[in-house]
């Protein structure tokens, strides 16, 4: 029979078998200070071995774009483009001066634009547009493609704002006066009245643009200070709740598209002259001028959209 050990109880294997047994526990050791140390360790031998190597200096990632940009042949490429815009600028602005010295004496009356242009406007604008109001229906349907272009020029107007301006939806709002209840209160009571009756004005002059001096463009315009008047008055905040960015978009875009529908419909029946099958109507009513009217309403919402997009951006950088 073998002899036990006097420190048998106290022994690893004895110890670690009452571990397995689940009779005892471990001890505790707490590892942070070691694995701390360690670390410290490693920083301090990686520094000591990079203590001799040379760091390179920061540089701007713009500026490398435009020094590489440079050495790689972009430099000759910039020049010879400045000077390729310049001699096409120099050449249109030739061919129109050449241009304009065979058109006719201002004001002589042997022009087509005295004797042609305007006695047609006059005699059968009525009978061919069914606009009483002369003025519109040379800028609606006889010039609707010069109409047509403005009304886009605006657009992409309004989109080059909202890159340059529209602000991100990560950044943190600006804050302005009229979101202050507590604002001017003179402005407040004067806007409760006058608001309205902008609305209202602004309406008849898009309905009524065919029959009197008026339309699309001023009547829009009359449109857009009113939006521009209550949100000076009441703040962003307000106006967002019955014209925010969505219904901005939809009545943006959707004016646009519309208008752009009936306008191509408009050029090409009167280009092959078939006839509209949208009746002119009776002359001075309402509902007359075939799509003069539809035409003036979209026009007028294209430019109340624009003049707010513009005061928006330019205070807040949103809608």
């Amino acid at each position: 029979m073998s002899k036990i050990r006097k420190n048998y109880d106290t022994s690893f294997r004895t110890r670690f078998r009452r571990y397995i047994l689940g009779e005892t526990e471990l001890p505790e050791v707490d590892y942070m200070p070691m694995y701390k140390k360690q670390i410290a360790e490693e920083k301090a031998e990686d520094e000591r071995a990079t203590e001799h190597y040379l760091m390179p200096p920061e540089v701007d990632p713009m500026e490398d774009a435009k020094r590489y940009a440079e050495l790689s042949g972009m430099r000759w490429f910039r020049r010879l483009y400045g000077v390729m815009a310049l001699l096409l600028c120099v050449a249109i602005s030739g061919l129109l001066i050449y241009n304009v010295a065979f058109m006719p004496e201002f004001g002589s009356a042997d022009t087509a634009m005295t004797n042609e242009v305007t006695e047609r406007y006059i005699e059968k604008g009525q009978e061919e547009t069914g606009v009483v109001n002369t003025v519109t229906g040379v800028i609606l349907q006889y010039r609707g493609f010069d109409t047509f272009g403005e009304t886009h020029v605006l657009f992409l107007a309004t989109i080059a704002v909202m890159i340059l301006l529209k602000r991100r939806k990560d950044e943190e709002p600006v804050r302005m006066d009229g979101e202050n209840p507590g604002g001017d209160r003179i402005l407040r009571t004067m806007a409760h009245f006058m608001v309205p009756l902008i609305f209202l004005f602004g309406l008849y002059i898009l309905v009524n643009g065919h029959l009197s001096p008026g339309g699309g463009f001023s009547g829009g315009a009359v449109l857009g200070a009113g939006l521009i008047l209550y949100s000076a008055s009441f703040g962003f905040t307000a106006t967002a709740r019955f014209f925010n960015e969505r219904i901005y978009d939809i009545v943006k875009v959707g004016s646009l598209m519309l208008y752009s529908l009936l306008i191509i419909y408009y050029l090409f029946t009167g280009a092959n002259g078939i006839d509209s099958i949208v009746p002119l109507g009776k002359a001075g009513a309402i509902i007359s001028s075939g799509l003069i009217l539809p035409i003036n309403i979209l026009v007028g919402f294209e430019v109340a959209c624009t003049m707010y997009a513009f005061f928006a951006l330019f205070r807040k950088g949103g809608l």
